[in-house]
């Protein structure tokens, strides 16, 4: 009887810090309800509550990374891959230079409230028409009057000019917004270093998972080729039927086909970690760490969520561009205020360098806006409706944040029982197969029983893997959730 396994359908590109890695499904009851239902994997990119729209790409760029190889095999640990992660990984790249973008625009509103000084140099040759500018002398006997252009001539002008606003509300503000733009866009940078540490921690703990299967499925693999040898005797001495041999040879064959299918999904998971952390697709690499049981510190799920309202870098950038829109509100409806201004310049003019005479020019503007058309009630209506979609997106990231934190929450704590029965249910199974071994030796049972239990001990290996990558999946999970994840991780993970 084939028992059902987990079937996981690997990395997928989907379109949400928001859109995703993992998904998958729980085991069903096997032979001697020995399988055990774990929680669902969590995907680094579903859900993700990060507010840069880079995470809602259909080609998630969390998910890439700048490719670099080095000739000797690589150790991995799980630090060292969060580190090349946070170094080499696409999305926090783009987030980064997203934020220089930014900090370009900041510095473009300042300058608009500095001085602006520059020099001019003017060489001119002109024939100006008397008649077109009206030029006329009263009649003069003898004087036929003026001559219809001036003729050619020229000139030469050099002067240094200062420009300066005085006074504009509207400039003030918009620089104000734009310095609120900046830290929400820092934020948003930091906030994408949790979704890389999400990223990696989830792609690694996959790598060890089905690292963990391969090892399994040998073990199984070695089990049932020296049972088939066993049977192979047995039926050759006409201890056993026929068809114990053939049975036998079939749960060799499904053991191999299991060891080749767990191999390959091993080097796709490998291939899909190295993605993420920027190793090149031949690069050589070992994971060096191991499914493990972790019990968390004293903490409730309240402490849990008042630390992520804390600490989620992505909140902070939510409340930050807030306070740009409204930045950006007053500014619109400044424009309906008076700008003063003060302009001047300096320098020389004449025929040529050697007859310069002195010029300059002195000016204070009062700009006063009258009419434009309706276009600032326009920017004003635009601006207030960007101020109230960004404070419902705040609220709903709150609530998304406490969301966050309680999913994680439960599926830590399914995740923790899931573990305590898998290992008790592996135990069991083991004895149970070795009974069955036994009694099918002694000739008190058929081989049946024996496929049954040895299906039975593949199928708590599995629910065992299973329940320890959920477990460790939900504790990655959790410390997204809580903001901070590279230093948080370690907390919850015991400072490994």
């Amino acid at each position: 009887m084939a028992a059902s396994r987990k079937q996981y359908t690997g990395w997928m590109v989907v379109a949400a810090f928001t859109s995703s890695l993992l998904t998958g499904q729980t085991s069903a009851q096997g032979p001697l309800s020995y399988s055990v239902v774990t929680p669902r994997p969590v995907s680094p990119a579903q859900g993700t509550t990060n507010p840069s729209a880079l995470a809602t790409q259909s080609q998630n760029p969390f998910l890439g990374s700048i490719p670099s190889k080095a000739d000797a095999v690589i150790s991995l640990s799980l630090h060292n891959a969060i580190e090349r992660g946070l170094r080499y990984n696409l999305g926090l790249v783009e987030s980064t230079h997203a934020s220089a973008d930014v900090r370009a625009e900041r510095l473009r509103a300042l300058s608009a409230l500095l001085p602006q000084v520059s020099a001019r140099g003017r060489q001119a040759y002109q024939v100006l028409s008397l008649k077109e500018i009206g030029i006329k002398l009263p009649p003069i006997p003898g004087f036929h009057g003026l001559p219809p252009t001036t003729g050619a001539f020229g000139y030469q002008d050099a002067r240094i000019a200062v420009d300066q606003t005085i006074y504009s509300s509207e400039l003030r503000d918009r620089y104000k917004a734009q310095k609120q733009a900046e830290e929400s866009s820092i934020l948003s940078a930091k906030d994408s270093r949790d979704v890389v540490v999400f990223a990696v921690a989830t792609a690694y703990l996959q790598v060890i998972a089905s690292t963990a299967r391969v090892e399994a499925a040998k073990a199984e693999l070695a089990s049932a080729q020296e049972l088939d040898r066993q049977t192979a005797d047995r039926v050759q001495h006409e201890v056993s039927p026929e068809i114990d041999s053939l049975r036998s040879q079939v749960g060799r064959q499904s053991a191999e086909q299991r060891l080749t299918n767990s191999s390959n999904q091993l080097e796709k998971d490998r291939l899909t970690l190295a993605r993420v952390i920027g190793f090149s697709i031949d690069q050589k690499f070992s994971v060096t760490e191991t499914l493990a049981s972790h019990s968390l510190t004293d903490m409730s799920e309240e402490a849990a969520t008042t630390q992520a309202l804390r600490s989620r870098s992505d909140l902070g950038s939510s409340e930050a561009a807030i306070r740009a829109a409204e930045m950006t509100l007053r500014a619109e409806r400044d424009q309906r205020l008076p700008v003063v201004s003060f302009s001047a310049d300096y320098g020389g003019g004449g025929a040529n360098v050697g007859n310069f005479n002195q010029v300059y020019t002195v000016a204070g503007n009062v700009n006063v806006p009258i009419y434009t058309g309706g276009r600032i009630r326009a920017d004003i209506e635009r601006a207030q409706s960007d101020l109230e979609r960004r404070r419902a997106e705040y609220g709903d990231l709150k609530g998304r944040i406490a969301y966050d934190v309680r999913v994680a929450w439960l599926d830590l704590q399914a995740s923790r029982s899931s573990v305590q029965i898998a290992e008790r249910n592996k135990t069991l199974a083991d004895k149970a197969l070795t009974q069955a071994e036994d009694r099918y030796g002694n000739g008190v049972t058929n081989y049946l029983e024996v496929v049954q239990a040895r299906e039975a001990v593949a199928q708590a290996d599995d629910n065992r893997i299973d329940s320890l990558y959920s477990l460790n999946a939900s504790i990655v999970a959790l410390a997204r959730a809580m903001g901070g994840a590279d230093a948080r991780l370690q907390e919850l993970l015991g400072g490994n």
